[in-house]
């Protein structure tokens, strides 16, 4: 079988291997799922695995990482911690399309990409930390505070989100219009999205700027946060039927 011909197999195979709409953030849902199928289906085409993608997707988020952390931030090194960045976040979501183009998913795949997803969630706010304590000019070490506790919010609500899935709290979504989702929703959880997040780099030659956008998004994730431990607990502490 030719490349050609293993693309538009994997591109075939997608069409009826996606994980549900339901509660998915704008730019995941319409964008970066969109760009991970292609991505994907490159990937079958080249002969690679799952866990290569995920590799991939380490690595691209290592450079927009280390760019923040290193170089200081004019608008031409801002753009490219972006596209680092939303090109990670697209191999995030192509490892997974691959693994069901494949059809051999396995739970050593799925537990590296959750340790990727670990590392670069707690590195980028530290570099964030890092960025403004080396390059922006802040009126007070204060705003150093916004980036570790957006940190902590993060890997919070990661672990909190996966705890309950494991205990048997995980929403049910089925499918025709409950796994499609409500479009509006999507719209309303974008402060959730990854994507959102990797955009508001834009913003960092103009710290004030950044720090409003940032400072926005950790309060959106602190507010979800605690309504979706509220409802885990409470799912959990339900007897069971």
């Amino acid at each position: 079988m030719t490349a050609a011909q293993r693309y538009a197999e994997a591109r075939s195979r997608l069409g009826g291997a996606q994980k549900s709409k339901a509660g998915v953030p704008a730019y995941l849902r319409y964008v970066n799922r969109r760009i991970g199928g292609w991505l994907a289906a490159f990937a079958h085409a080249l002969g690679l695995t799952p866990n290569h993608v995920t590799a991939l997707s380490a690595a691209c988020s290592l450079v927009g990482i280390v760019l923040l952390t290193l170089v200081d931030p004019t608008p031409p090194v801002a753009v490219a911690i972006t596209f680092w960045l939303l090109l990670g976040f697209a191999f995030d979501s192509a490892d997974g399309q691959l693994s069901r183009v494949r059809g051999d998913g396995k739970p050593s795949g799925e537990w590296l990409d959750h340790v990727v997803d670990v590392a670069k969630t707690s590195t980028l706010h530290a570099a964030v930390a890092v960025s403004l304590y080396r390059f922006a000019d802040l009126s007070s070490a204060g705003w150093l505070l916004v980036p570790l506790a957006f940190g902590i919010v993060a890997l919070t609500f990661f672990f909190g989100m996966m705890l309950r899935d494991q205990l048997g709290g995980k929403p049910v979504s089925g499918s025709g219009a409950a796994g499609v989702g409500s479009p509006l929703r999507s719209f309303v959880l974008l402060p959730m999205d990854y994507g959102t997040l990797c955009l508001t780099f834009l913003f960092l030659p103009w710290p004030t700027a950044f720090l409003v956008a940032y400072g926005g998004l950790l309060l959106a994730n602190v507010a979800f946060c605690a309504q979706s431990f509220v409802k885990a607990y409470r799912v959990l502490a339900a007897p069971a039927v």
